[in-house]
């Protein structure tokens, strides 16, 4: 583990479909299911509608992480959005690992309405790979902060 200041915490922004991710979210919090507070949410309407550009943007602007999460293979209400996204993400990753970002850094996950257990099981897991790398330094021209965020 690196050397981390006392106290920090990572901040991890989360693009979920609307449709399945998002949902298991939802479920996640109506079954009171406990994950760490790190992520910040934006519901899309599918998981192959996020365009690379806003992963790059969310590193630069300061998040330490990234999550996209979408429906599983096969059930997209979109017929075929997130066969896109896998493939363009696959892409962007190894993009990134080029440039100098660790892969850990953005993570792709495919969870259910159903599945909140899972959900919250994925945000533990990439809040805990985030934290295991300590504050993103490469690509971050502006550091946002969390109380701006409550302002805007």
């Amino acid at each position: 583990m690196k050397n981390v200041e006392k106290g920090w915490e990572p901040r991890i922004l989360a693009f979920l479909c609307n449709w399945c991710s998002y949902a298991g979210a939802d479920l996640t919090g109506i079954s009171r299911i406990q994950y760490p507070p790190n992520v910040r949410i934006v519901r899309v309407p599918c998981s192959g509608r996020v365009n690379p550009y806003y992963i790059i943007k969310a590193l630069q602007c300061g998040w330490d992480g990234v999550l996209v999460s979408g429906c599983h293979p096969g059930d997209c209400h979109y017929i075929s959005g997130n066969l896109v996204a896998r493939r363009r993400f696959a892409v962007l990753k190894d993009l990134l690992e080029y440039v100098g970002i660790e892969p850990a850094r953005v993570n792709f996950s495919w969870v259910s309405a159903a599945e909140g257990g899972k959900f919250a099981s994925v945000v533990t897991e990439v809040v805990n790979e985030v934290k295991a790398l300590g504050p993103a330094k490469r690509l971050v021209k502006v550091r946002i902060e969390w109380k701006n965020l409550k302002n805007r």
